[in-house]
């Protein structure tokens, strides 16, 4: 009989009884008994009709409504026994826990058991429900006096039981497809729970009749879940579902919202009825679902986060697939995979397998492992269309090799592995079989069949690229030996050259022919060597390296380098004789050689280097005899470079090397150890007066003028000495001849030094004192003082020259010429000369009357980046005018054709600012710059004016300057006037300005008004007596 007609004739039936029951309530009892062994019948049926793959869930559901009649055959007749309610109600409320574990025991066939959204769900849907039955059926109940204790605990138990249904129904209903059994069971639960409902509502009025609506629903109970065990679709509940995560649908999410909307209902129910009396569980009942709403949505946010992050990962595998060059790096790629897809802490088990029978590739074929076997894939897997199709496995089912390999994991996902045969026979297959939390399986089944597949196209990528390797090898081998630049010979037992690669002639010379031997071409050095190796070779004992070097002779006499290896191939049936491979390393050889020599030579000179020189001192110190060592640093050599070029500063560099190199003779080393630093190492000297005079004959020579070309330069340098007298070891040694350089051109250049042992106290307290003036520039540890410039015809105040002071912890107060040498070269000039400045502007908005203030530049803080712009906004945040402050430069700034350095001059000048050229008369520069730079003022130095008043030549010379300068309009200012005889003098010449200690010595800040002051009082003073007279 078919299912359909099965079908048909049970709900006859059941309807026939149904009718029978409603109709003659008298009789109801006995239509309910046939109704309930119906119902049991119709599961029994079922089950041995459809065999389901797990029967115990039906079984529960039988008995619960076998139970289920029992508690209506002693409610219909044993009514009149005190005992029977009690009796009923424990048979009703037996039913529960076999519905439960019935329905439990479906739900446990999906992998979507685990399934967080799932639960969640299902918690909105119990808090609801527990919410429903508590306010329109347990609550009136547990509030009415008329109801005993025994009747509200059975009361509560029902109304649990109810929920469990209700929640465990929305479950099963959830998981499953809408197939006719599922719908079935939902239609049987919600009867039972709506007559449930209905009766305990119509108990609290005493309304309840046998027969009436309130039955209906126990009998679609009855009928509903025996149609279900009748339909072909109740097996499919027991069998594992290939369930996937997916997007909520339409009606679940109504259901949901609906779901949501009962709290404020039931408010407004019993707010219409007269009184709120389950306001707090109300409330709580919408905190959950808010809870529970918004945990979803927060997993939402996670999901899609993972789901990039997957994306991103199967990009990365696809990219690592795509360039894999053989199987092995195929199973790596798809383990990083799968690893990379795997949420992180999370358990899995992996197993790659192909069918080795099928045709892989053999490359492939060490990757699977002995213990992968063909036996151990799932049964039906041999045809293509069964290999094709992604599935999920129980564990426990498999192969026990195979389940072993995937741990103790319930479920499994395998992705077949399909590689289309090129010839169009039966496909390839292999597996990739994943086991771990059924859940997890469920989101990345897509992706792990996306890689399964991508892996599939490797492998067949990888097994065509072998079989068009394998066909090409012979001809690449051949092609290879016929165009490779290395020669190839093979030598018979006679050393003649019975093969010789084409290469051959261009490494001989010559085109080798059938008499040739071996030793034609072997340079008459190399025989020897060359005779041991092949006597070696043929006597199986390999040489001390694999390659050794030979010598060639070509017919032209040149000679060749080659690298050689020799390996006897005599019993080779296709060589028969002993394979000499040569190569060519002449030209790597010369370059070696060239790369030593520059490694150890200075490039521009010839001469050794830092490194060799270092070497040669070394040596000659280890030779026990007195070694000294020179260094010589050519003085100014950058200002040859700025003003006479590069190539002329080479050509000089090249010119003292050679000169200091024949002045020393042939044996001392003389070396290039820097820019413009030389040195040498003399062995064997006398004693330290010898090498004293060795140094003056290196001084002198490199002194005297060298002719570069058009160009003739005065050389300077500076030179230090030092010997194994005062040195230990070769690293002192070198240390003091640097030191005693720098003391050489400490005072002065152009001079020679020695080192000595007082020299280098010298030279640690300069050091200490570069340490102490950076902590000094850090902690601004400094002062100005300001020293009067008065007019000289009468003494009236016209400006002051700011000097700065460092204030030493331990010296005390120090002057500039004490420190300005080490701030110059440790650069640290610029800071200080900043700071000055704007100082010195600062002070001269304080002082009354408007004298100027005259601010010393040096060269390097001159051609420091935006100085101009520097000045100029000193002068904007003090204030003060541009005409009431001068720059003092010296003429060192002037040597350097420097057009920036012109270009900030005019700006400065423009701007309002005088310049000033201090020290006039000292430096290097051409008087016809004066024609050319844009200044103002001269000052003439006090070398000359402390002697302006003994000496007529040094009057004659200011006298000049003095004319010089008014010529050019400009104004001259005489530094160091202490006596009153050069004031007098210096009157006669007419110099207008002068400072000095006769007028005033530097004055601190907090002295100058005091003096402007003074001067003004006396001024005043003087022409109130004169006016009196």
């Amino acid at each position: 009989m078919s299912a359909r007609r099965i079908m048909t004739c049970y709900g006859l039936w059941m309807t026939a009884l149904g009718a029978g029951a409603f109709a003659l309530p008298s009789q109801h009892g006995y239509f309910w008994t046939a109704i309930g062994v119906s119902s049991v019948g119709a599961i029994v049926v079922g089950v041995v009709r459809y065999k389901p793959r797990r029967r115990l869930p039906w079984w529960f559901l039988a008995g619960g409504i076998a139970v289920f009649a029992a508690g209506d055959i002693v409610f219909n007749f044993a009514a009149k026994d005190d005992r029977a309610p009690l009796l009923a109600d424990i048979l009703y409320l037996s039913v529960f826990p076999l519905i439960v574990a019935g329905y439990y025991g479906f739900t446990r066939a999906s992998l979507t058991i685990r399934d967080r959204s799932r639960m969640l769900d299902l918690l909105v849907f119990a808090a609801i429900g527990g919410m429903v039955l508590w306010v329109f059926l347990v609550g009136p109940d547990l509030r009415s006096p008329a109801v005993t204790s025994f009747e509200k605990s059975a009361l509560a138990a029902y109304a649990l039981g109810n929920l469990l249904i209700f929640a465990i129904t929305v479950r099963l209903f959830g998981t499953y497809q809408r197939t006719v059994s599922v719908v079935l069971l939902a239609v049987g639960s919600a009867g039972v729970l709506a007559s449930d409902i209905l009766y305990g509502l119509s108990s609290l009025d005493g309304a309840y009749d046998n027969g009436s609506l309130v039955d209906t629903g126990w009998w679609l109970f009855y009928s509903a879940w025996g149609a279900a065990a009748l339909h072909p679709s109740m097996a499919g509940l027991t069998a594992p579902v290939d369930a996937r995560r997916g997007e909520i649908k339409s009606l679940w999410l109504g259901m949901l919202g609906a779901a949501a909307l009962v709290p404020p209902a039931a408010l407004l129910a019993q707010s219409v009825g007269g009184e709120i009396r389950d306001a707090p569980l109300i409330a709580v009942t919408s905190g959950v679902v808010f809870i529970v709403v918004l945990i979803r949505l927060t997993d939402s946010i996670f999901a899609h986060r993972h789901t990039v992050g997957r994306e991103r990962g199967m990009r990365e595998s696809m990219a690592a697939l795509v360039s894999a060059t053989d199987a092995a790096e195929v199973n790596r790629a798809v383990r990083a995979a799968v690893a990379r897809l795997i949420p992180p802490d999370t358990g899995y088990r992996l197993v790659f397998a192909v069918h080795h029978a099928d045709g892989v590739p053999a490359t492939a074929v060490s990757i699977w492992g002995p213990t992968i076997v063909p036996p151990v894939l799932p049964h039906g897997a041999r045809g293509a269309a069964a290999a094709r199709r992604t599935r999920v496995l129980r564990v426990r089912m498999l192969h026990p090799a195979l389940a072993e390999q995937l741990g103790g994991f319930e479920c499994a996902v395998m992705c077949p592995l399909v590689l289309d045969s090129p010839a169009g026979g039966a496909p390839r297959v292999g597996a990739l079989i994943v086991s771990a939390e059924a859940g997890i399986l469920d989101s990345l089944r897509d992706a792990l069949e996306v890689l399964a597949g991508q892996a599939a196209l490797a492998l067949e990528r990888i097994a065509l690229s072998d079989e068009v390797n394998r066909r090409q090898s012979e001809a690449y081998f051949r092609t290879l030996v016929q165009s490779t630049a290395d020669v190839i010979l093979i030598v018979g037992d006679d050393d003649s050259i019975r093969y010789a690669s084409p290469s051959t002639s261009a490494v001989l010379g010559v085109e080798p022919g059938d008499s040739m031997r071996l030793w034609d071409a072997i340079h008459p050095d190399d025989r020897a060597a060359v005779e041991q190796t092949l006597d070696l070779a043929r006597s199986g004992q390999a040489p001390a390296s694999e390659w050794t070097q030979w010598s060639l002779q070509h017919p032209g006499g040149s000679r060749v380098q080659v690298e050689v290896s020799c390996r006897d191939l005599r019993r080779d049936r296709t060589v028969r004789g002993v394979v000499v491979t040569m190569r060519d390393v002449t030209t790597r050889d010369r370059l070696e050689r060239e790369l030593s020599h520059r490694a150890l030579h200075d490039a521009l000179t010839g001469l050794p280097n830092r490194v060799l020189f270092r070497d040669r001192v070394r040596e000659a110190v280890a030779s026990g005899t007195e070694v000294a060592v020179l260094l010589v640093d050519l003085d100014d050599f950058t200002m040859v470079n700025d003003t006479s070029g590069h190539a002329v500063g080479d050509g000089l560099l090249t010119a003292v090397g050679q000169r200091i190199a024949a002045t020393l003779g042939d044996h001392p080393t003389v070396a290039r150890v820097g820019g413009d630093e030389f040195a040498a190492v003399i062995e064997g000297v006398a004693d330290p007066a010898a090498a004293e005079q060795v140094a003056a004959d290196v001084l002198a020579a490199v002194s005297a003028p060298f002719r570069l070309g058009d160009v003739t330069i005065t050389g300077s340098a500076s030179v230090g000495l030092a010997t194994t007298a005062d040195a230990s070891d070769v690293d002192e040694l070198l240390r003091q001849a640097d030191l005693a350089l720098r003391l050489a051109k400490g005072a002065g250049k152009g001079r020679w030094r020695r080192y000595q042992a007082a020299l280098h106290s010298a030279v640690l307290q300069r050091i200490e004192m570069r340490a102490a003036l950076e902590q000094a520039v850090a902690d601004l540890n400094f002062t100005v003082a300001y020293q009067p410039i008065v007019g000289v015809s009468d003494g009236e105040t016209v400006g002051f020259e700011a000097l700065v002071r460092w204030r030493h912890p331990t010296l005390g107060m120090v002057s500039p010429d004490e420190f300005i040498d080490v701030a110059e070269e440790t650069g640290l000039i610029e800071p200080i000369g900043d700071w000055v400045l704007q100082q010195a502007i600062a002070a001269a908005t304080t002082w009354p009357g408007v004298p100027y203030v005259s601010v010393n530049v040096s060269a390097r803080q001159f051609r420091a980046a935006c100085f101009v712009d520097k000045v100029r906004k000193a002068l904007a945040d003090a204030d003060l005018p541009p005409e009431r402050l001068m720059l003092e430069i010296t003429e060192r700034l002037l040597l350097r054709d420097d057009e920036q350095v012109w270009l900030d001059l005019t700006g400065l000048r423009e701007m309002g600012v005088r310049i000033a050229i201090d020290d006039f008369g000292t430096g290097f520069s051409s008087l016809s710059y004066l024609q050319q730079v844009p200044i103002d003022v001269l000052k003439i130095d006090k070398t000359f004016t402390a002697t302006v008043a003994s000496s007529a030549r040094q009057q004659a010379i200011v006298d000049g300057i003095v004319r010089l300068a008014q010529t050019l309009s400009l104004e001259v200012v005489a530094e160091g006037i202490e006596t009153e005889a050069d004031r007098d003098l210096l009157r006669v010449i007419q110099c207008p300005y002068g400072q000095g200690y006769l007028y005033s010595q530097p004055l601190a800040p907090e002295d100058v008004a005091g003096w402007l002051r003074f001067e003004h009082d006396t001024a005043g003073a003087e022409v109130a007596a004169i006016s009196k007279s």
